[in-house]
């Protein structure tokens, strides 16, 4: 069994502020350690359940957060970014059978955590076909743009919500709740232990059952905070300026889609 995980930050237990999260803030250490442990121990459910190969794509800001010296010596990690379309999905291919999320946060728009975003800060919300996108949902289109299924996530309980509703067969940890400024979360060796049984328990099961239905059509809808911002992405080819702050994007493929996200978002 080969197996595919994709990990951030923002929804790594108990991370509350953005100097949580960035490498050159004094509060980045634990949180730095904490998210290399919930990463392990999704790798270690994994190696329980039979993969054989295990490929990390570290997907947050620099891409460089992940403590090797503590995954597991079976695994492989991708650091860095390759300027790729598939961005924080960078290495997945056909050959995989399963993709994990590991640290994933609820969507720019919502209130399910206290650093809701998709994929930056500079958006009020990013839709596809009329409903918010998490970065979860952009990913796990790109997983069933080539046919890999999505079994397991963890991140905020918002979130998590979110994720069944789409895949209710998926299995889920939520490693904290976000209470709009505040998140509110259990000791991080319970949510550590929460992710190895879960994702052993998502390996063990059908895989096929969680492959995301892809759509025929895609209709985008991007609000940037900043009026400027909307019409330079405006200029991108099929892209429209709906309103000052808003551009729509529409097309059948979804890897034109994320064509397009490279260059809007």
């Amino acid at each position: 069994m080969k197996i595919f995980i994709s990990a951030d930050i923002e929804g790594v237990n108990g991370i509350v502020s953005w100097a949580e999260t960035e490498a050159n803030e004094k509060r980045y250490g634990p949180f730095q350690q904490q998210m290399s442990m919930e990463v392990a121990k999704a790798c270690q459910g994994a190696r329980e359940a039979g993969a054989e190969t295990i490929f990390v794509k570290d997907a947050h800001s620099s891409a460089m957060n992940i403590d090797v010296s503590l995954l597991p010596s079976y695994v492989t990690l991708h650091r860095g970014w390759e300027g790729c379309l598939c961005s924080m999905m960078a290495g997945l291919d056909k050959t995989y059978d399963a993709v994990l999320f590991i640290g994933y946060h609820s969507p720019a728009g919502s209130d399910g955590n206290s650093l809701a975003h998709t994929m930056n800060t500079s958006i009020r919300h990013l839709k596809i076909n009329g409903s918010d996108a998490s970065e979860f949902m952009i990913n796990a289109l790109y997983a069933a743009y080539l046919g890999v299924p999505v079994v397991f996530l963890s991140g905020d309980l918002n979130l998590t919500k979110q994720v069944k509703a789409v895949l209710p067969q998926a299995f889920v940890v939520a490693t904290k709740e976000g209470r709009h400024g505040a998140v509110v979360s259990k000791h991080p060796e319970i949510t550590n232990q929460e992710i190895f049984e879960g994702v052993k328990q998502a390996l063990s099961g059908d895989l096929s059952k969680n492959l995301l239905k892809l759509p025929k059509h895609f209709a985008v809808e991007v609000s940037y905070k900043r009026h400027q911002d909307a019409f330079n992405a405006s200029f991108y080819p099929g892209c429209k300026l709906i309103n000052p702050e808003t551009i729509v994007f529409e097309a059948d493929d979804y890897y034109e889609v994320l064509r397009a996200f490279k260059f809007i978002l």
